[in-house]
């Protein structure tokens, strides 16, 4: 028999965790990679964001909204890839 939790540990910094992996890894991304190959780089820097979401979820060992963090931690890796290649995108086109 297990005792619920009653004040249950916040598990927000995880999903945090890989937003702030994903701002990385789209830097880095964008700082290093050749412009014509930036596109190609991008869904591999978001895959390996998204077994970063696995393991830190994994890692809280927490059941109960396993999926729901995890999913919030891709979406929200997406969109900040997201928004950082579209600045990088611009800045190409600006000094074009």
């Amino acid at each position: 028999m297990t005792a619920p939790d009653l004040a249950p540990p916040r598990t927000v910094g995880g999903v945090v965790a890989v937003w702030v992996l994903a701002a990385l890894a789209a830097v880095l991304v964008g700082a290093f990679a050749p412009v014509e190959t930036r596109a190609v780089w991008m869904p591999v820097a978001l895959g390996v964001c998204v077994i970063a979401a696995f393991a830190v979820q994994l890692a809280l060992g927490r059941s109960r909204g396993f999926i729901e963090r995890v999913a919030a931690s891709v979406l929200g890796a997406l969109l900040v890839m997201g928004f950082i290649g579209v600045g990088f995108g611009l800045s190409v086109l600006v000094n074009a």
